[in-house]
């Protein structure tokens, strides 16, 4: 029977958690400028009121 490769595992669950991270910063960048586009938009609509 073959021993089990410890380091491999380890490597592999360090990627996933490298890629949820990297995925998780990419949502929050995407939310954030469309926070901002909603803010420019609502500060456009308040110049035209006036």
């Amino acid at each position: 029977m073959a021993k089990p490769n410890y380091s491999f595992a380890k490597r592999q669950k360090e990627l996933a958690k490298k890629k949820k991270k990297e995925e998780k910063k990419q949502r929050k960048l995407a939310k954030k400028q469309d926070d901002q586009e909603m803010i420019g938009e609502g500060a456009a609509l308040e110049d035209d009121a006036e």
